[in-house]
């Protein structure tokens, strides 16, 4: 499996798994990756297309091309065997799980609710996570039965103009999430659609965008040791 893997100039402060969009690791996530160590995280980006070939993307707005590339990912187990090994990668720097965290977007944004449910690590925050609530694709069944058992601290970050994730549901999520364990919080921005952080995508919105970064980073400097 390649990745695109990014060190901080110095000491780490920890570890930060990036998780892409339904659209593979392209540009946008690399940058992700790039920002995530200038903030002092050693990142890593693992390509969870990987099993239909190296350096899979689709292009945005390619639906076709997207649903050509989750065939390539069986399911769940899949996702979480994957995120496992850029653990595990991280680990053997040194850096221990409280000190590690998740963040993605789109597909990825679900996959850091999976991982917050499955596993135990510092912090975990997602981007307009689609399926969490409805499922999308048979393989990918809907996750917010299991609030109650949220094992890492998880923000979820929508926009109330995403068609394919109403308010509705992001207030159903909110409210099964005041059975789990961990911290958890939830921010809306009214006018801001699903990729609302994606500086070349059409519902890119700045504003919306620099504050849900400044509150991922603020996450993981309150829960990551």
């Amino acid at each position: 499996m390649h990745a695109v893997e990014v060190r901080p100039s110095g000491p780490a402060r920890g570890g930060l798994v990036v998780i892409q969009e339904a659209f593979g690791v392209n540009a946008h996530i690399a940058d992700v990756t790039e920002r995530a160590a200038a903030a002092g995280y050693h990142a890593v980006a693992p390509e969870l297309f990987h099993r239909g070939g190296a350096g899979l993307t689709a292009a945005y707005g390619d639906f076709e091309k997207v649903i050509e590339c989750f065939g390539f990912v069986p399911g769940d187990e899949a996702i979480l065997t994957d995120i496992d090994a850029a653990l595990d990668h991280l680990r053997s720097f040194g850096i221990s799980d409280d000190r590690i965290g998740v963040v993605g977007f789109c597909f990825g944004g679900r996959a850091t609710f999976l991982v917050a449910l499955r596993r135990s690590i510092g912090a975990a925050v997602g981007f307009y996570g689609g399926g969490i609530v409805r499922a999308r694709f048979p393989q990918f069944p809907p996750l917010v039965g299991d609030a109650a058992d949220l094992r890492t601290p998880w923000l979820g970050l929508f926009g109330d103009q995403d068609a394919s994730i109403p308010p509705d549901e992001v207030e159903e999520l909110r409210s099964a999430l005041g059975a789990a364990p961990v911290a958890t919080d939830i921010v809306r921005y009214p006018d801001a659609g699903h990729g609302f952080h994606c500086d070349v995508r059409d519902d890119y919105r700045e504003t919306d965008a620099r504050d849900a970064w400044g509150r991922t980073l603020d996450w993981l400097d309150a829960h990551l040791a």
